[in-house]
């Protein structure tokens, strides 16, 4: 399982360690993933996902999972995320079914 959120796409990044001495090592700055349960009202299901602290934050300023993926272009998202937004868009668009009449 990679270390991305699957919201943001964001991932680990490398960089130094750099001691008093001025030596620099090589490190990992992993991103501070959480597994949360997100509530979709458009799906009506739970969600549950790997996202970081940030993304989670973000989610919360958006007003909930829909209105996050709705607002965020699909060039940005991971395509784990890209795939939940058209689920998204089909259900509050009727979901493509024909009503009878």
């Amino acid at each position: 399982m990679p270390r991305a959120c699957e919201l943001t796409g964001t991932s680990s990044q490398s960089g130094h360690n750099v001691s008093h001495s001025n030596r620099k090592t090589n490190r990992r700055f992993n991103a501070n993933l959480q597994r949360v349960t997100l509530h979709s009202d458009a799906l009506k299901r739970e969600v549950p996902l790997r996202v970081t602290t940030r993304a989670l934050r973000t989610v919360t300023k958006h007003g909930g999972l829909d209105s996050f993926l709705l607002k965020q272009r699909d060039e940005k998202l991971p395509p784990l995320a890209r795939r939940l937004k058209h689920r998204v868009q089909k259900a509050l668009s009727g979901g493509g079914k024909k009503k009878s009449a």
